[in-house]
């Protein structure tokens, strides 16, 4: 027993202090979870056997961070990215997705064998750590941009179609008696779902109580929330469907039950488990992971890495650019920074590799491999999104092929692109002026609902304060690209003049075309 209390020691130990050493790293650019899961690696059973990944309480607390992480995914999906127009291109997506991943694993069955071996490898192809992506994107300002939305409806599909495809296509029953299970366990969600919402919306005793008691020591929505998680990855449990898909459930579950805008219940959950249920997961997880066996197989990780790329970013790529409406809206370079983003791939990877060892479709070599490789999607996929995100539409390269091209025209094409850029600049702020209204309008319409006049102002004055932060994000990244636009232009300038004997505009001049001269940037007001 001392030992697991050990362990469990380590493990709060390494929570503390990751975001710590994240921080410490510049410009953050690798996230908490590869530490935690490099963390785990080093400590486990595979490293200096610090931490007893195999002891049952450990492994129990495991599941439960594994659970949270997944019912808040599901809590944080909007409905209408799964129904709307892009979600329904998501889904068509997705199943093109599956459709390439299956035709790979078939050609090229490195990873698992049979049937089944070759499904699991063609989902964990397919997969969106959407749960480990909402935070990245939060912190990125991307959260209701329109690239956000696109991640999101994108995303969403490969979250939930690969949860919905694990239960049925891994199951070890027959395909008639796990869909009569989903089957029950969609009527038991839609029961619940219906039942809270009525509650809610009648504002009867039941919701009153709960409500009274949101604040009080006994936290009572808190405990209701935990029995509807457990009561459903019980159902999962018991009928031998992997517990992320009651997890998930729940979420969505819970989306319904929570009255919208509100945000102190979401808070205290996201509070308890990014605060030390998540993390332990992620360090378990990380305790599965032989680094002497990656090392041994880095083809393995390469080949993973690349059939990501492939199976799952191109098609994305392929459905923004087919699609007229998101093609004239959404850059070349950012439909792939969207298609990069949904490619991070990491807590399915753990799930479907487990099943995976378990049903032995899969060496637990591989699946070291494999999950080493899912971290360096955490990592890898949203830094090259967001190297591809701050790049604008007019962008230098295209104005040096114009210059090299007509020389003589050098001050005409650097008009032409500085409209073009300050045109980009005038529309995201513009983006970003109507997102905030219709934030600010939903916040007012769900806080006027807060009985309370001194609860009510003081939510109304955090709200506003968290607006302000996310503006200020917003307006810090538009700036951060504007000053790389006029240093690259500047450097172009400089080369350009040293050959031509000042035959162009000078330096000062350009940086009045750029507005540059001004005090105030241009991206004032995003």
């Amino acid at each position: 027993m001392h030992s697991e209390f050990v362990s469990l020691a380590v493990i709060a130990f390494i929570s503390a202090i990751i975001p710590m050493v994240a921080k410490s790293i510049p410009r953050r650019l690798v996230p908490e979870t590869v530490l935690l899961l490099l963390a785990g690696s080093l400590l486990g059973p595979h490293g200096f056997h610090i931490i007893d990944s195999h002891a049952d309480s450990i492994h129990m607390l495991s599941e439960m961070g594994c659970a949270l992480l997944f019912l808040l995914a599901g809590f944080e999906i909007d409905p209408k990215s799964v129904t709307g127009e892009d979600g329904r291109h998501g889904l068509y997506t997705w199943i093109v997705t599956f459709i390439l991943a299956v035709g790979a694993a078939m050609a090229v069955p490195i990873f698992a064998q049979g049937r089944e071996g070759i499904l699991a490898t063609a989902l964990l192809l397919t997969t969106t750590a959407l749960g480990t992506l909402m935070p990245i994107l939060k912190e990125r300002g991307l959260m209701g941009t329109r690239i956000g939305d696109l991640i999101l409806s994108y995303g969403t599909w490969g979250e939930v179609a690969v949860v919905l495809c694990v239960a049925v296509l891994l199951s070890t029953r027959s395909t008639w008696q796990t869909a009569a299970i989903l089957g029950g366990l969609f009527l038991l969600c839609v029961w619940i779902a219906l039942m809270g919402s009525k509650s809610v919306k009648d504002g009867n005793a039941l919701y009153r109580f709960l409500d009274s008691k949101a604040g009080s020591s006994s936290q009572t929505p808190v405990r209701v929330t935990l029995l509807l998680l457990i009561l459903l990855v019980t159902f999962s449990a018991v009928f031998e469907l992997d517990i992320v898909l009651g997890a998930f459930a729940a979420g969505f579950v819970l989306r319904y039950i929570i009255p919208t805008g509100s945000h102190t219940l979401e808070t205290k959950l996201e509070g308890m488990a990014f605060g030390f249920f998540i993390p332990l997961f992620f360090t378990v997880s990380g305790c599965t992971v032989d680094l002497k066996k990656v090392a041994a197989m880095p083809g393995y990780l390469v080949i993973f890495i690349a059939a990501l790329v492939l199976v799952r970013s191109i098609p994305i790529i392929l459905s923004l650019s087919l699609r007229k409406s998101t093609r004239k809206e959404i850059s070349l370079h950012n439909r792939t920074s969207i298609a990069l983003y949904c490619t991070t791939a990491l807590p399915l990877i753990v799930a479907i590799t487990g099943i995976a060892v378990r049903q032995h479709l899969m060496h637990e070599d591989v699946a070291s491999v494999l999950i080493a490789a899912g971290a360096l999607t955490v990592f890898l996929m949203p830094f090259l999104g967001s190297i591809l995100y701050h790049v604008v539409d007019s962008d230098p390269i295209s104005a040096i092929k114009e210059i090299l091209h007509s020389p003589s025209e050098l001050p005409e094409i650097f008009h032409e692109h500085v409209h073009i850029m300050n045109k980009h600049f005038k529309e995201e702020q513009l983006q970003h002026a109507i997102w905030k209204c219709n934030r600010v309008a939903s916040l007012k319409d769900s806080l006027r609902r807060i009985e309370n006049e001194t609860e009510r102002n003081m939510m109304y004055k955090l709200a506003a304060k968290h607006l302000r932060e996310l503006e200020s994000l917003q307006e810090k990244s538009l700036q951060e690209r504007q000053q790389l636009m006029i240093r690259q232009y500047a450097e172009m300038d400089k080369l350009y003049h040293a050959y031509h004997n000042g035959d162009i505009p000078t330096l000062l001049e350009w940086e009045k075309m750029m507005g540059y001269d001004k005090e105030e940037p241009a991206t004032q007001g995003a």
